[in-house]
């Protein structure tokens, strides 16, 4: 299908943010006036030029920050207009300069005393940046010289390389073989892998499987010397930070405590049991006599028939979305009725699904929908990300408006969950209950358990280097082989193939980024379960939480919503929610 031929009504709105590209582009040429902000430079000491900084700053950032929106929306409707491609690219030159020209900004805010900056914090004037101010003082204790930080900011492509190089060898270097799947012979792709896994046909998977992992086998050492140069980039800066870890390092940047990680790694490993047991099940209910990993993914049910229009499935999300209230449900309607959404799959759209947004605006929503179960929760995946978007926007000024990456999952697997558990209940067919509790226990194993188990290979490939240990091709698959008997246990074959699964995994470069999903969808069920127990009052905290943006730290601000992850209970919660459908599952299926 093509663009042309889409109806008005399933094309997101995008002239919400810019009327015309004309109007675009004289903003852009505003925007190339970057401010003075040099005028600024050591006199950050006066509270009305401090003041006068803040605002002139947020004022030129939502400026460029609606420039780049609707770039990116423009973009990704079809990459194959040239004139869109060429807008977008031209916002990343003016991305730079601005950070250029406002560098001086943190170092010299650290060298001001505690005193006048709690002074600042508390003074009414500044009650949008006080947080930023606190994180000021918290973050002195970690601040470099002039000399170091420009040193620093020099090597940022140095230091990010090990990412890019990763990225060609994955996208572009990696001798895939061809395979015959569906009567076809085609390019084992990464997307063709994913869909040949959650086939129904065993022989394929483990054909798709063994030629996968070859292909990473083969380039083994090469992606090794490249994570490894990572690490040592990680541990390099941790250091020159006066972090006691890299670990401490990433999660001050989030400005998490620690304990929020160890306690997570802590509960998935007392309760591993029901992950082995669920692994068994699987064996079992598929009647195989050895179960590899790429077994982990076949269907355990089919015959499920589900597939709503996007008009009927819109609405079906709004309705299991009814106990967050009418506001809430008032909100979704709108979002459908004055077109937040992007529905269609069309010739040059970028595929999967998304939600973005700048200040002042509605948030927008990608989508390519087809008929189908998954679908259904994707709409509620991305509206949770948007109106966690429009409350934190709505109800913040500017520099608290954007939550941290850490609670970025929390809203949208709220949704999920709260669906999930609206459509068991509604369900009348014994078979979609069974394909709904495997589904269920599904993203579970793959948010909260196996990013948890790359959360801690991801500490004892780091640990390595901070002890001084060698880091080495051979120790790293043997880490990750010790973790996955660990996590998957005995049910399964631990074949060489998922020794190095490592090798595959984008997000390592990125380090200290996956444990924010399992914290995500832990902080998720708690929440959803709150609102199904208590209702209203529940409902009211979690609005609170949806509305804070960046105020505080996101820990706190999940305590808002009467989770608190600096405690044990609300991932013994998570486990044993795993637990209880494992056991409904098994009731089902008669094991």
């Amino acid at each position: 299908m093509k663009r042309q031929d889409v109806k008005t009504e399933r094309k997101w709105k995008v002239e919400d943010i810019y009327q015309s590209d004309e109007l675009w582009e004289e903003d852009f040429k505003k925007a190339l006036d970057i401010p003075d902000f040099a005028k600024y430079s050591g006199r950050l000491g006066d509270k009305s030029l401090l003041l006068q900084f803040f605002k002139e700053d947020d004022e030129y950032s939502k400026l460029i920050e609606k420039l780049a929106v609707y770039a990116h929306l423009r973009h990704d409707e079809d990459i194959s207009v040239t004139k869109y491609t060429a807008q977008y690219s031209r916002m990343f030159p003016l991305f730079s300069q601005y950070s250029a020209a406002r560098a001086f900004f943190e170092p010299e805010m650290a060298k001001l005393s505690d005193e006048y900056l709690e002074s600042v914090a508390a003074a009414p004037d500044f009650s949008a940046y006080d947080y930023i101010i606190r994180r000021v003082i918290k973050g002195k204790a970690h601040t470099v010289s002039e000399a170091e930080e420009r040193i620093i900011g020099m090597s940022y492509e140095v230091f990010n390389s090990f990412s890019d190089t990763f990225a060609m060898i994955d996208n572009l270097d990696l001798p895939l073989p061809e395979i015959e799947f569906n009567g076809k012979t085609q390019k084992l792709t990464h997307g063709l892998y994913g869909i040949i896994l959650h086939s129904s046909d065993k022989a394929k998977r483990k054909e798709a499987y063994d030629k996968y992992y070859a292909a990473y086998g083969s380039l083994l050492n090469t992606i090794a010397s490249t994570y490894i140069g990572n690490v040592k980039s990680d541990v390099l800066l941790s250091k020159v930070y006066k972090f006691g870890s890299c670990l401490e390092r990433a999660l001050f940047d989030e400005d998490v405590d620690k304990c929020v990680y160890d306690n997570l790694l802590n509960a998935v490993n007392k309760n591993l049991v029901s992950m082995h047991r669920y692994i068994a099940d699987r064996k079992q209910l598929l009647g195989y006599d050895k179960m590899y990993f790429c077994d982990v993914y076949a269907p355990l049910v089919d015959g499920v028939d589900f597939k709503l229009s996007y008009d009927e499935a819109y609405a079906y999300v709004v309705k299991g979305l009814g106990v967050l209230g009418k506001d809430y449900q008032a909100l979704l309607n709108m979002a459908y009725n004055e077109r937040w959404l992007d529905v269609e799959e069309t010739e040059g759209k970028r595929n999967g699904a998304y939600s973005a947004s700048c200040y002042g605006v509605h948030p927008f929503v990608l989508l390519n929908y087809h008929p189908s179960v998954s679908e259904v929760f994707t709409i509620a995946h991305e509206m949770g990300h948007s109106l966690h978007t429009y409350f934190s926007h709505k109800n913040q000024p500017y520099a608290k408006s954007s939550y941290k990456i850490f609670v970025a999952e929390v809203a949208s697997t709220v949704n999920e969950v709260l669906l999930l558990k609206y459509m068991l209940n509604e369900a009348t067919e014994i078979n979609l209950k069974k394909y709904l509790l495997n589904y269920y226990l599904d993203t579970i194993r793959a948010t909260l358990h196996r990013q948890t188990m790359f959360a801690e290979f991801e500490v004892a490939a780091h640990s390595a280097l901070e002890r001084g240990e060698a880091l080495t091709k051979d120790s790293m698959c043997q880490m990750y082989a010790d973790i996955g008997k660990k996590y998957y246990g005995d049910q399964i074959e631990h074949d060489v193939n998922i020794s190095f699964e490592w090798a595959r995994i984008p997000h390592f470069y990125n380090s200290f980024y996956v444990y924010k999903y399992a914290t995500g969808i832990t902080a998720a069920i708690n929440i959803a379960n709150r609102i199904l127990k208590y209702g209203d009052s529940a409902v009211k905290d979690y609005m609170k939480f949806l509305s804070g943006g960046s105020s505080t730290d996101p820990v706190s601000l999940l305590k808002l919503a009467g989770v608190d992850l600096t405690k044990e209970e609300p991932f013994d919660v998570a486990m044993n929610e795993f637990d209880e459908t494992l056991k409904e599952f098994e009731k089902l299926m008669g094991i």
